[in-house]
């Protein structure tokens, strides 16, 4: 390729070509780098160009390999560098090479929306299993603690004292307050007392917990349980810490308040 320095010998030049034979002998000019061109139409707006469309072609196909380029190195696949620089293609060959091009970019992004939803739909499920986990551990804890106190109960009222006759009657008495945990939902429902689930991110947590509490003015019991794993953002593929809640409350203002700042 020639050099463009004032030590160079240059002479100007006046190309006269049809329109059929132009883009063939400007390609080849370029190909061997001993050419540049003057604009004699520096008043002329940029998109009133005769080969306007031709260029923006051009910059639309840049696009869609930047967008490819960006694909391949994000799945780590190795991209082979150029050993030299290819000539310019046809107007026909850049007909073929606009199609292709369009081609796999739908196709990309066609399976990045799939593998979205896919990584945004087994997150829902994996919130909903830590939350179905979470739910009945603290509902078993509720239970132990019954039964425990309704033990220590029967045993101060003995003095103390064990015998077959006292473990019948505390026996007895476990089992009666095991059915009473089960009449439990339906009292709760004769009360009207309900519970909202779900799953929110660490560091919201702080700010949730004082609206929660400023809204329903402290007339909700709310317990909090952490998720060990890292869970990944489908989005962007981050790692988010999250945490599990469980909020009662008792009443269909109090419902709809909960709700609110949930969804919100």
């Amino acid at each position: 390729m020639g050099s463009l320095f004032r030590s160079e010998e240059m002479c100007k030049a006046q190309l006269f070509l049809q329109s059929e034979a132009a883009f063939s002998c400007v390609s080849e000019l370029g190909e061997l780098g001993l050419v540049q061109f003057r604009d004699l139409n520096p008043d002329v707006n940029a998109f009133r160009r005769k080969f306007v469309n031709e260029v923006r072609r051009c910059d639309e196909m840049e696009r869609k390999l930047r967008y490819l380029e960006r694909e391949i190195l994000k799945s780590q696949i190795p991209i082979p560098e150029a050993t030299d620089n290819p000539e310019a293609p046809a107007p026909r060959e850049m007909i073929d090479l606009e199609s292709n091009f369009e081609k796999l970019e739908n196709e990309s992004r066609e399976v990045n929306s799939n593998q979205e939803a896919l990584k945004r739909n087994f997150l829902e499920l994996t919130e909903l299993k830590h939350i179905l986990r979470k739910t009945q551990h603290f509902f078993d804890e509720v239970a132990y603690q019954k039964l425990n106190i309704a033990g220590i109960k029967c045993f101060e009222e003995q003095g103390g004292r064990t015998s077959s006759s006292t473990d019948a009657r505390c026996g007895q008495r476990r089992r009666v307050s095991h059915i009473a945990g089960e009449e439990g939902p339906r009292i709760g429902q004769a009360m009207r007392l309900g519970f909202v689930a779900g799953v929110i991110e660490r560091g919201r947590l702080a700010a949730f917990e004082q609206m929660l509490w400023r809204v329903c003015r402290g007339n909700v019991f709310l317990r909090v349980a952490e998720i060990e794993e890292p869970l990944e953002d489908p989005s962007s593929g981050d790692e988010m810490l999250k945490n599990v809640f469980i909020i009662f409350f008792q009443g269909d203002q109090l419902k709809s308040r909960v709700k609110k700042i949930c969804e919100g």
